[in-house]
């Protein structure tokens, strides 16, 4: 049987570790059975394809242009990533051509459909990113375990979580550890300053993602305070290792934990994560304290984060892509 080629070009490679390129990467596995499936960092790249599945509108913007002059009967997919959805695609004219060349858009969470011009929705599909999930671990409690995965850098707004860890008093019994890269020199120069005031905080730096997951996993609730997001991995994979969320009121998080969701803050607000993370101490034992609430949230919602859906709804776009009615 013919299997189609497939070219997916993503600007991350496996070197940056980030969301984008876990995608990349879950993608190129899901499709395997299906397409002759090739990452690249761009196209052209010296071989050819049936279709172009990219990531970021901005980014690779050249890979989509020239894609398409070079093969205007060939489609091209886009998938969208935080910074395309709530920042370039408003004012960058690379942005805008490759939404206007794509002939299907992918949008990681639900609310990124809002965030595209009306005139483009229709080109538009959800898939939901996904993990394997892992057994919800024994968790104390004597303590609250905090985990926040995100690299050094003003989107993820790592300040927020340095104003808590000042916050907070160390025999509080609340610790927070802080996964991630150092990608901004000033942030990991304020990371180890707090880390050397507040012994209940500490920055481990960039961890192995296996390594990170099992941090997720040991944790009672990952914090998220970014100020944009396309679609966090780190929610995903929190919700399906059985910890809950807490969460800055964005569209991107809003789109994956659900409008209803009872553990936002708004975003920047240090005061209300605190008060929040102070809740979820004081109810470890309670069964219907915020902490319980948290968790039975995130249990209905991780369905929509399960492998399988995620392939067969990455397959059927494609399909519809190379064969449209």
């Amino acid at each position: 049987m013919h299997r189609p080629t497939l070219c997916l070009v993503t600007p991350a490679l496996a070197d940056a570790n980030n969301g984008n390129w876990q995608t990349a990467q879950r993608w190129a596995r899901m499709l395997s059975g299906v397409y002759h499936v090739r990452i690249t960092s761009a196209w052209p790249d010296g071989h050819d394809a049936d279709v172009l599945l990219a990531l970021h509108a901005r980014r690779s913007a050249p890979s989509v242009a020239a894609w398409a002059s070079a093969h205007p009967e060939r489609p091209v997919v886009l998938a969208l990533t935080g910074t395309d959805l709530y920042k370039d695609i408003h004012h960058d004219a690379d942005a805008q051509h490759s939404l206007q060349l794509a002939n299907q858009i992918i949008v990681l969470q639900e609310q990124g459909l809002q965030a595209l011009p009306e005139h483009l929705r229709h080109k538009a599909h959800i898939i939901y990113p996904s993990t394997t999930p892992l057994p919800t671990a024994d968790k104390t409690h004597a303590h609250l375990r905090v985990v926040m995965v995100g690299h050094l850098r003003d989107e993820k707004w790592p300040q927020v979580l340095w104003q808590v860890a000042r916050i907070l008093d160390v025999d509080e019994g609340i610790y927070i550890d802080h996964i991630g890269k150092a990608l901004d020199p000033a942030l990991a120069e304020e990371a180890l300053q707090v880390a050397s005031q507040c012994k209940h905080y500490r920055w481990l730096g960039e961890l192995p993602h296996a390594q990170t997951r099992r941090s997720i996993q040991r944790a009672h609730v990952l914090v998220h305070p970014s100020r944009l997001e396309g679609g966090a991995h780190v929610i995903m994979e929190a919700m399906l290792s059985g910890t809950p969320v807490l969460a800055s009121h964005v569209s991107g998080n809003v789109g994956m934990l659900g409008v209803n969701y009872p553990g936002y803050f708004e975003p920047g607000n240090a005061t209300q994560l605190v008060a929040l993370l102070r809740q979820c101490k004081q109810s470890q034992t309670q069964a219907d304290g915020l902490l319980a609430h948290l968790t039975h949230a995130c249990h209905t919602r991780a369905p929509l984060f399960q492998p399988e859906r995620e392939q067969d709804s990455l397959c059927a776009l494609l399909s519809s892509a190379l064969h449209p009615v």
